[in-house]
């Protein structure tokens, strides 16, 4: 009776590793394969979302280059020597103050009657 109990139990013991082995060989996917799928697409998620925001990062640059292009000094300058009736202290001083980017921007956005007006002011300021 014992060598009946110890078949049955040992038998039971291998069949239960069998199967183990069998479920793994059967083709059902296991929990690693799935990770590492995912782990793949997680990667790919990554890399798509960086290529985006240096996508975006080249735009915002490009849109800032254009930006410093409009107020340049050099343009400034232009604009400046296009002025009729300009004083030659306002017109050095305006040299000056084109060193300043918000000072450029405000030049330049102005209305081209409002900029000597605007000169003149800043000259009469910095003359006090």
């Amino acid at each position: 009776m014992n060598f009946m109990d110890e078949d049955a139990s040992s038998g039971s013991g291998d069949d239960a590793h069998l199967l183990d082995g069998n479920k793994h060989q059967s083709g059902i996917p296991s929990n690693s394969g799935r990770r590492k799928r995912s782990r793949k697409a997680t990667g790919d998620a990554i890399v798509d979302a960086m290529l985006e925001i240096a996508a975006a990062s080249k735009m915002r640059a490009t849109a800032i280059m254009k930006n410093e292009d409009r107020f340049s000094i050099s343009k400034c300058i232009k604009v400046l020597d296009e002025m009729l009736g300009i004083d030659q202290q306002v017109y050095f001083l305006a040299l000056d103050l084109f060193e300043n980017a918000n000072a450029r921007e405000t030049f330049i956005s102005l209305k081209s009657e409002k900029r000597l007006l605007w000169l003149q002011r800043k000259f009469s300021a910095s003359s006090n």
